[in-house]
């Protein structure tokens, strides 16, 4: 390779180093095909572009905007709110999400893994404060796959559920979707969720539906990235 050759990449170098080190800004919910290789609960990040063929299809949703596009064919620039389109079809709609919140579920879990919930008498669990509202009464968890995740109502006794976490059961070998695992939570309850000392504190929206609604609605994120 000829110096000049090699100056050449170091742009391109730069811009992949850059989209490395942001922070995801949508969820990929679907694929059909083999679009640039992405597969369904991958992240995406500003700026990454993903090609996709003619007969290429997938579903993306934003984390922030709550904006879920279905996108067929050409090239696919990630922005922070919606994708841009080159050569291809697309169609969006907006879905009911937490519209921001959502990364800071990860952070909250770290810093509330002493903090008991469990342990809070009862006449003070209607005063817990969520952290976070889903809109799908069965969560897609994001967690290391070791031990058990225990989901337990907070607001009223008696509910709990309790998942082993194995490679059968998660997806790319850390998302875990209660909606195959038949746990449907109630509307309007507060839960709270734990793998080990990360625990986070959520709410089930009164409107939230049961089975596979958009992920971006129902997503808790207990693994650091």
């Amino acid at each position: 390779m000829t110096i000049a050759s090699a100056l050449l990449k170091v742009p391109a170098l730069i811009v992949l180093a850059a989209a490395a080190s942001q922070a995801p800004v949508a969820v990929v919910e679907d694929v059909s095909g083999n679009p640039g290789g992405l597969q369904m609960m991958d992240y995406v990040v500003p700026g990454q572009v993903i090609h996709l063929g003619p007969a290429d299809s997938m579903v993306l949703s934003y984390l922030s905007s709550c904006v879920q596009e279905t996108i067929t064919g050409g090239a696919v620039t990630v922005g922070t709110d919606h994708s841009d389109i080159v050569g291809g079809n697309v169609q969006r709609q907006t879905i009911r999400c937490e519209g921001g919140k959502t990364e800071l579920t990860r952070s909250l879990a770290d810093k509330s893994g002493a903090m008991a919930f469990r342990e809070i008498p009862q006449g003070y669990r209607q005063e817990i404060v969520p952290q976070v509202t889903l809109y799908g009464r069965s969560p897609v968890v994001e967690v290391n796959p070791v031990g058990a995740l225990v989901i337990e109502r907070l607001d009223q006794p008696g509910e709990r559920h309790d998942v082993i976490l194995g490679d059968a059961q998660l997806v790319q070998g850390r998302f875990l979707d209660l909606s195959t695992a038949d746990v449907v939570l109630a509307p309007d309850g507060i839960y709270m969720a734990r793998v080990g000392m990360q625990q986070i504190v959520f709410k089930v929206d009164h409107d939230a539906r049961a089975g596979k609604t958009p992920i971006a609605g129902r997503l808790l994120q207990l693994q650091p990235h």
